[in-house]
This record gives C-alpha cells, sequence and structure tokens, in this order.
C-alpha cells in the first residue's frame, strides 16, 4: 500500500505546465543518526496539493518510487500539512480519482453545469471521424507525424484513458505537441484528470472530442506508463480493445495501431505485441481497420506474419513507412518508449505513424 514519508523542501527543481519538481530531505527519523539525511526528488501538482516552496514541510507516497515502479523516479508530495491550499471554489461536481485521498472534483464536459451540456446531450456520433488507437503514450507523437506526413494542419484531439498515469499533466509530451500546434486538445476520461475537458467515459471522451473541441481525427491511447502483468489478460492495454468498439458504435472510423518492436528483450512483445494481439483480435468485437506497417526485410515479414490473424475481424491495410522516419525527427519532441528511442525501436514508431498516416488518407480533402 502507501509507503508515507515526511520531508523538506532543499530545492526547485525545472519543472512543465501541471507540475512542479523539487528536492526533497527525508526526515532524520528516515535516515541514520551519523548519516545525512536522504533526499530525493519529489513530484507536485500544484492543482492538487498547492504550491511547495523551499522550507515546506512535506507528506510524500514513495511507494513506486522504492519499488522502481515508472514514475520517472520521482516521490509523490501528497500534501504539504502547514501550508494547505485554499479551497477550489470552480463548478463542477465530476469526482474523479474517487474514494482515494486525492479525489479531485472536475467540470464534466457533459454534466448540466457544462456550458457543452445540451451539445453533447443530444449528439448521436461523431460522424465518421477517424479515431486512432494505440496501446502506449509514447505511440502519440509518432501517430501525429504521421498524420502530418499525409494531410498537415489536420486537427487532432488526444482522448487520454486512465490505465497508465491519470494526471494529464504528467505528460510532458501533451504540453510540447499542444504548444507547437500538433494536438488541439485533451479529452482525460474515466479516472483520469486534467485535460482540457474532462468526459465520464470515452464515448463521451469522443463525442467531446469532435463536437466541442471540433477534432478531424481523434487518438485514444493511455496516459504515460503502462501496467501489465506478462498474463495474457492482465494488462492496460486491453482498454484499446474496447476504445475501437466505442468508436465503432459511435459512428467512427476506427483505425488500430499495432505495437511493434524489434528491439523488445521479452519475447511476448517482439514483433507484433501480445497486447495487440489481444486487445484486437479477441476483445475487439467491432470491424477495424488494422494497420499494418510496410517494414522492409525478414522482420516486416514476421510483422505482417504475425497480424494476418487479426484479418479474421478486421481489415488489415498495409501502409508504406517511405518519408515517415523524417517526420518522427522533425517532431519538437524526442520519442522514447521503454527507454528506447527512434535509433534502437524504428519499427516501434513506424507503425504508429504508419496508423497516422491511414487515418488522415481517410479524410475528405
Amino acid at each position: 500500500m502507501i509507503r508515507w514519508r515526511r520531508g523538506e523542501v532543499r530545492r526547485l527543481l525545472p519543472s512543465w505546465p501541471g507540475v512542479l519538481l523539487c528536492s526533497v530531505s527525508l526526515s532524520t527519523d528516515e535516515a541514520n543518526d551519523e548519516e545525512e539525511a536522504p533526499t530525493c526528488r519529489a513530484l507536485a501538482y500544484p492543482d492538487l496539493v498547492g504550491t511547495p516552496e523551499v522550507g515546506d514541510s512535506v507528506l510524500l507516497n514513495t511507494g513506486a518510487l522504492d519499488l522502481g515502479l515508472g514514475t520517472g523516479g520521482y516521490a509523490l508530495v501528497v500534501a504539504l500539512p502547514d501550508r494547505l491550499p485554499p479551497d477550489h471554489e470552480g463548478p463542477g461536481h465530476l469526482v474523479k480519482a474517487r474514494y482515494t485521498p486525492l479525489q479531485a472534483t472536475v467540470l464534466g464536459a457533459d454534466e448540466q453545469g457544462s456550458p457543452h451540456h445540451e451539445i453533447l446531450r443530444s449528439a448521436r456520433g461523431v460522424d465518421d471521424m477517424p479515431v486512432v488507437v494505440a496501446d502506449l503514450h509514447s505511440a502519440l507523437p509518432a501517430v501525429l507525424a504521421g498524420i502530418r506526413s499525409e494531410r498537415p494542419g489536420t486537427r487532432v484531439v488526444n482522448v487520454m484513458l486512465d490505465g497508465g498515469a491519470l494526471p494529464a499533466a504528467f505528460s510532458q509530451v501533451i504540453g510540447v505537441l499542444r504548444e507547437n500546434d500538433l494536438l488541439a486538445g485533451c479529452v482525460t476520461t474515466g479516472q483520469a484528470f486534467g485535460g482540457d475537458l474532462e468526459a465520464v467515459t470515452v464515448h463521451s471522451g469522443l463525442l467531446a472530442a469532435r463536437h466541442v473541441l471540433g477534432a478531424e481525427i481523434a487518438v485514444v491511447c493511455q496516459g504515460p506508463g503502462n501496467l501489465g502483468t506478462g498474463t495474457p489478460w492482465g494488462f492496460s492495454g486491453v482498454a484499446c480493445g474496447e476504445a475501437l468498439n466505442a468508436a465503432a458504435v459511435l459512428g467512427g472510423r476506427p483505425v488500430a495501431a499495432l505495437r511493434v518492436s524489434e528491439a523488445d528483450p521479452r519475447p511476448r512483445h517482439q514483433g507484433v505485441s501480445h497486447h495487440s494481439l489481444t486487445a484486437y483480435g479477441r476483445v475487439a468485437l467491432a470491424p477495424s481497420e488494422v494497420v499494418v506497417p510496410d517494414l522492409p526485410g525478414i522482420f516486416g515479414e514476421h510483422v505482417r506474419d504475425q497480424a494476418w490473424p487479426l484479418g479474421e475481424r478486421h481489415t488489415l491495410v498495409e501502409v508504406p513507412v517511405t518519408g515517415l522516419e523524417d517526420e518522427i525527427r522533425s517532431l519538437p519532441v524526442k520519442v522514447s518508449t521503454m527507454g528506447r528511442g527512434l535509433e534502437e525501436d524504428r519499427a516501434a514508431f513506424l507503425s504508429s505513424a504508419a496508423a497516422g498516416r491511414h487515418a488522415a488518407s481517410l479524410l475528405r480533402p
């Protein structure tokens, strides 16, 4: 469960919008008497806990940090017990991270107090909008590169699932992509929060992306981080299959991006990951377009062979990857997946970019 620690803010570190990083020295009772108090990097969400300052006492959750899990190497600031932030007086009664100590009240895009309530109450679908679904958050920049290669200026909105990080602010990628006009906005769904719009489900998130933010294409993926247990069904990417179903139910054009790797040391993720084969082959009941990147050589043939069984339920679309590597390199962010960059795992990013290229090709000129 939670591993609690007390500490004191010693130094503020370079941060990004919605997040404040600091260096914290742990209380002396956490150190040996003869040793200097240990320090760690801690991450605070000012909208939740207030803004830490040097000298502040902080309560920390160090569980994921102590276990070496994918939090970016941070402890998490739970509270500033001696300087609580003022009460939030804004509208909204949608509660996210429900019944946890840090549950947050936000304004849902479709709740009665929202200016978008009437639009979303009457919305019946997403008007044939292409919806790209990808397993990992790291796929998002590459998908956008693929869209830009085919149709620059396309209005794209990220619909963020709650299988990874719940606060959208944790993603530095979203902020940079927005600043560079590659992403028009983010809708956080389920227990995820902090997007431009908040939605209860992926269904209402897609409707909000289309009818409130004016998306021409939506890209659905979880936030940074990924939960997997090495079992056929115990991974957060199962939600990708459900997202394809949602896109189809709402009259969209579901486009599945394969999770591909030529460098992952784990056999279950080599070539086409079992995450994609399970989510798209078993969970996604609605026919979708599964993009198979036309990768060169024996590895490309291997990927096509692995994807072939998905054709029993879906339409397989082979998409050329010519020019996509240059598009990825021109992004304002450096792509990375599981600690590997473009040079280490080209196939991972080319596969995602190919899905974006295909989605853009579905739009009317």
